[in-house]
């Protein structure tokens, strides 16, 4: 079909890396590769340092707005709601942040005139196009913190608004879609589709890495709902055993972690690009991902992290959270262990760290998992929604 006849999509986002390998994640742009292959896709998300004004990427075209005074300018760097809680001042920038999307999408509308809307998020991209877009389609995936955090009575009510007026609603996995049911969701209008994961580049690292004894590795943001503190005292406890821990990311709890980890062989990384975080798990003996709920309600949706460890091939020990458990089978594809539970932590790592044969079942089996999760398949799947979005609108 040509060019000129492919119907448009509009894609809004928070979380979108300013360069190819700045370490943001980039789960928003890998699908919308995919879904440029039936759409003609433009993104639209804040704008953050290093990121062009505009440029195109893979087909896919990116404009980043501005909201603030480019020197204060960082609630939009990272995850919002974990900046709000590093830094209470930056509330300033939550109405300019708004009002700025709203501006932005309300151009972009009457400019590309999409036939269809992609939100990332509830709060604020779906919200924004609800008031911004009208008679437009609106598609809002959920990630995790939108359904699961903000749980104050007056935004919960908010959020049931914008999923009344959305036409598609999809969520990272099964709990969350429960949750958007009790909500007033129908069950017609929502669906479990969680991001995916890039194969190629991740069997590239497994193929040209080798495993490291006793290493234990770590990817994600460092704040509260990732449970690294957990990690630290799990392994803490490990004093028979010769192992390493590398933590890769940055975030505010970064400090913390540093002074808990003293007298550890623990490295911290901080942010790293996306080869380099693909290798550093391909290194792994075992990957940890010993996630929490948070104070707030924040908890993972599907961490990507999960995906990429699983596309490599590593050995798995993770929290049993809806989501993560359906990347992650017990002693199939790796071992869950209770959210918060630092003796079922340490049992779990020490399993992988010592257990060759479990070590190498888990190993094939998070291969096998992975492939449910390519980018490639996901992206089909999310191109069929935004195709029922489009097709009822007409």
């Amino acid at each position: 079909m040509p060019a000129s006849h492919r119907p448009r999509l509009l894609v809004l986002a928070s979380t979108f890396p300013a360069t190819p390998d700045d370490g943001v994640p980039a789960f928003v742009l890998d699908l919308a590769r995919q879904e440029a292959t039936e759409f003609d896709t433009a993104v639209l998300t804040p704008r953050v340092s290093g990121g062009a004004r505009s440029e195109t990427i893979d087909g896919v075209r990116v404009v980043r707005f501005p909201y603030f005074p480019r020197r204060f300018e960082d609630l939009a760097d990272g995850a919002i709601l974990d900046n709000l809680k590093e830094r209470r001042s930056r509330i300033v920038q939550v109405p300019a942040l708004l009002a700025a999307q709203y501006v932005a999408v309300r151009r972009a509308v009457r400019a590309f005139r999409p036939d269809v809307v992609h939100a990332h998020w509830a709060i604020p991209q779906a919200l924004v196009a609800v008031l911004a877009a009208p008679g437009v389609p609106i598609v809002v995936t959920t990630h995790g913190g939108d359904v699961y955090a903000l749980r104050a009575a007056p935004l919960v009510a908010l959020k049931r608004w914008v999923f009344s007026r959305s036409a598609r609603v999809t969520t990272v996995n099964g709990e969350m879609r429960e949750r958007l049911t009790e909500w007033g969701v129908p069950e017609a209008r929502s669906s479990v589709i969680p991001m995916g994961v890039d194969l190629a580049p991740a069997l590239a690292a497994r193929d040209r890495v080798e495993r490291r004894p006793g290493r234990v590795v770590a990817v994600g943001r460092l704040v509260e709902k990732k449970g690294f503190g957990n990690l630290l005292e799990a392994l803490r406890g490990i004093d028979d055993l010769p192992w390493e821990l590398v933590v890769v990311g940055d975030g505010p709890w970064r400090e913390r972690l540093e002074r808990q980890a003293a007298g550890l062989p623990v490295t911290f990384l901080g942010q790293r690009g996306k080869t380099e975080v693909l290798e550093t798990l391909a290194s792994a003996t075992a990957v940890a991902l010993p996630s929490v709920a948070a104070a707030n309600g924040d908890q993972e949706g599907l961490p990507v992290t999960l995906l990429e460890a699983a596309a490599v091939g590593a050995a798995i020990v993770a929290s049993d959270l809806p989501g993560i458990r359906d990347v992650v089978e017990q002693d199939v594809s790796g071992v869950l262990v209770t959210p918060g539970n630092v003796p079922e932590l340490r049992a779990g790592l020490r399993r992988a760290l010592t257990d060759a044969d479990a070590r190498a079942r888990w190993q094939d089996g998070a291969t096998a998992s992975a492939q449910d999760f390519s980018t490639e398949r996901i992206g089909e799947r999310y191109r069929a929604v935004l195709r029922d979005a489009v097709a009822d609108r007409r």
